[in-house]
């Protein structure tokens, strides 16, 4: 088993990743910002060394300052985390090169899964159904203009490049199509650095549903059933569950074995996801997140598997721990992201000073958190403050413990998305599990039910007493001790002068 593990990241997947590997009496490195000096990660590691200023570009993604510290202390491993370097594939080349093992898939499948064509492609290949579309990148408005036409209108267009949505543009008729064309080629080239885009079939109702996926050097590949993440803003999840309310037992399998298939396919090594999108009755391939989810712990709290564990066997060159017969679903988890963003305000973010945190507890209820009381979430990152999961018996439990969990949550010093997984958890169509990409703009009255619960006060946080009057009443206490001890010594040393 490898000795000592470099955690390339930050937050709360550094603080979940370097848990495991201390049940696992592996050593931890963290490296971190000058922003992130008094982050909970930081004094979690064994060890943490500095690499660069706040933005990314000059620390987080900076290859060459994070290897030079994984040399310098001796770490056999780079776990990436997910975001930042985690699927850049010549990161995962650099740790090759330099003898260090990247606890993740290879470069070459880093590098087949970021392109999204290609990817297609090698789908197409291996039997696995696509959303229709192209397997090619388009490159004139007459080649996309024959292309949309045999698909079928709504189409969209997709960076091949990308991902989280940016530079996806949905195109209703032909009309709109090449200027649709230009502004997802222009926007690809400045986020991506790749302007390469591919059409397919715009899917209006879809869910979204995931198949996490382990696989190791052996030729050993399961899959630990689905979770469900239809609950989006922008592309962007906000809520997941496992299992999905929308699939049977057959379903299941049947999607399962694709997945499977589908990491065959490349040759896929650790944990990852492939990502499908669900209609009427249908399931198509999506992508490969090569990495693990932020959303992996609703799987872990179904199955029972620690999937950062797994990555950490798999690196080090050993078999997987389970097989698919070992793979059992018991009950339904529900995640809900808690950010650090004003969701009544176009869920703006609000980085700031935590004056007050106080997680849940009790029976089925997880938080992985990089926060504490007094850390100030600092403007240049994600602005997670928490992942809080819930486990119960079905479905209708789950639900009921993540009421109670987000009624217990208190969080003061910025605001938070609290009222909305509250409002969201209170929601008939969310209850009967009728749920699609598009959940929040088909609810406008969920806007309505957040203005309710945080005008009403129906919260534990509201109950408590603030944290500045505790400070107040702690600093009073602490001057009326400070006179009484003063006064005691003038009693004493006036008697000792009397005596004398």
């Amino acid at each position: 088993m490898i000795e000592k593990v470099l955690v390339a990241n930050r937050g709360e997947i550094a603080v979940r990743v370097m848990r495991t590997c201390r049940e696992l009496g592996i050593g931890t490195v963290a490296v971190y910002s000058e922003a992130d000096k008094e982050a909970l990660f930081v004094k979690y590691a064994d060890s943490a060394h500095p690499i660069g200023p706040a933005p990314a570009s000059q620390s987080y993604l900076a290859i060459e300052k994070i290897l030079a510290v994984a040399k310098a202390t001796g770490s056999q491993g780079v776990h990436p985390g997910y975001g930042f370097l985690a699927e850049n594939p010549d990161f995962a080349a650099a740790c090759e090169d330099a003898e260090i093992e990247f606890i993740g898939p290879s470069a070459q499948v880093l590098a087949l899964m970021g392109d999204k064509a290609a990817a297609r492609r090698e789908m197409v290949r291996a039997e696995v159904p696509i959303v229709p579309g192209t397997t090619e990148c388009v490159a004139s408005a007459e080649e996309a203009t024959a292309a949309a036409a045999d698909i079928g209108y709504p189409v969209i267009v997709k960076p091949s490049g990308g991902g989280g949505g940016i530079g996806m543009t949905i195109v209703e008729n032909e009309r709109d199509l090449a200027r649709a064309l230009d502004t997802s080629q222009a926007i690809a080239t400045t986020a991506f650095g790749l302007g390469g885009v591919y059409i397919e079939r715009y899917l209006p109702h879809p869910r979204h549903i995931e198949f996490q996926i382990l696989a190791d050097a052996h030729g050993n590949v399961v899959h630990l059933g689905e979770r469900e993440c239809s609950i989006q803003r922008r592309h962007q999840k906000l809520i997941e569950e496992s299992p999905s309310p929308a699939l049977d037992e057959e379903t299941r399998a049947r999607m399962g074995e694709v997945a499977v298939k589908a990491a065959r396919s490349v040759g896929y090594r650790g944990a990852g996801t492939v990502e499908f999108l669900w209609s009427e009755g249908h399931f198509y391939f999506l992508e490969v997140n090569a990495r693990v989810q932020v959303e992996h712990p609703v799987t872990e709290m179904v199955t029972g598997v620690d999937i950062v564990a797994e990555q950490l066997r798999v690196a080090s060159g050993l078999a997987l721990s389970l097989a698919q017969n070992d793979v059992c679903l018991r009950g339904s988890a529900i995640e809900c992201r808690i950010n650090a963003e004003d969701p009544l305000n176009g869920f703006v973010p609000t980085p700031g000073r935590i004056t007050g945190h106080h997680p849940p507890g009790g029976t089925g209820i997880r938080v992985d958190s990089g926060v504490y009381s007094s850390y100030t979430i600092p403007p240049y990152y994600d602005p997670l403050i928490a992942k809080l999961i819930v486990w119960g018996r079905d479905r209708d439990e789950a639900i009921a413990r993540m009421k109670r969990a987000l009624y217990e949550y208190v969080i003061t010093g910025v605001k938070s998305s609290i009222p909305f997984h509250q409002a969201v958890m209170e929601n008939p169509r969310f209850v009967e599990g009728e749920l699609g990409t598009h959940f929040l703009e088909r609810e406008p009255t969920l806007w309505d039910e957040m203005r309710r619960i945080a005008g009403s006060g129906e919260s534990l946080g509201s109950r408590l007493p603030r944290r500045t009057h505790e400070a107040a009443r702690i600093a009073a206490m602490a001057a009326v001790t400070a006179m009484l001890h003063e006064d005691e010594r003038d009693r004493i040393t006036g008697e000792s002068t009397t005596l004398t």
